[in-house]
């Protein structure tokens, strides 16, 4: 029994957290941090070392970093807060996302970063996307070892083979090329929008999608660039005709 509800904790907090990102020394890199939805209103934090009890507070939701190294924003709608950590070094390895409980000890889940001088063993082109509601969206997974590939969202479930459902929206994978995983998620609509990630073995990557109405002042655009063209040669052609009617006009009267 007890191996049972600790096979379901692990399981919960795979679905819920990050474990270990992999990226570039010099980047830059955002970290989503999932919390529940009775913290809303509570201070949010993060916290540099490998330890719990020796961490450093880097950033908090009411105060702003000096530094600029550290930002962090809270989305108390999704119930997650987002920290971006910049010019990363390979010092910066180890963090904790931390929701500070009133009266009480904080609350603190671990991950680490394994920042690298060359390529990332797992990364995608873009970490921030935008989706169109009703449309497609494709994403793509650089990885450089073989293995099984997930596409997760932050608390929710993930897909393992080459077709599933997240939220009731449909995903296909595939290896579109070698060491490339590619993920399409069908059908958007705005409540897709959320933090997902790629994962392979105990690596992942954040993927921030923003489902959104998609915008028509292109089309308007280039239907406009379309009738300026022959309105121009017709008003052209008004002008010549009326002119030369002018000068025929004005010869007859002579």
């Amino acid at each position: 029994m007890f191996l049972h509800l600790y096979s379901i904790i692990l399981l919960c907090l795979f679905l819920t957290y990050l474990h270990k990102v992999s990226v570039k020394t010099g980047k830059s890199i955002s970290i989503p941090c999932l919390y529940e939805s009775k913290y809303r209103n509570h201070v949010k934090y993060f916290c540099e070392g490998a330890k719990w009890r020796s961490c450093n507070d880097v950033v908090k939701t009411n105060t702003a970093d000096p530094s600029g190294k550290y930002s962090i924003s809270d989305d108390k709608n999704q119930f997650f807060f987002t920290v971006t950590i910049n010019n990363l070094t390979n010092e910066n390895t180890d963090y904790w996302c931390v929701v500070e409980i009133n009266n009480g000890p904080d609350y603190g889940e671990h991950f680490q970063l394994s920042v690298t001088s060359g390529t990332p063993s797992l990364y995608v082109d873009h970490q921030m996307i935008t989706g169109y509601i009703g449309e497609s969206t494709t994403i793509r997974c650089h990885h450089s070892n073989s293995g099984e590939m997930k596409w997760c969202r932050l608390g929710r479930n993930c897909v393992t083979g080459s077709s599933g459902s997240i939220d009731g929206t449909t995903v296909t994978t595939y290896m579109s090329e070698p060491n490339v995983f590619t993920v399409t998620m069908s059908g958007l609509q705005s409540e897709d929008s959320g933090w997902y990630w790629c994962a392979k073995e105990d690596i992942q990557i954040p993927v921030y999608l923003t489902v959104t109405e998609k915008p028509i002042t292109s089309e308007a655009s280039f239907d406009l660039k379309i009738l300026i063209i022959p309105l121009s040669v017709l008003i052209f052609i008004v002008i010549v005709v009326l002119f030369i009617w002018l000068i025929l006009r004005n010869s007859k009267s002579c």
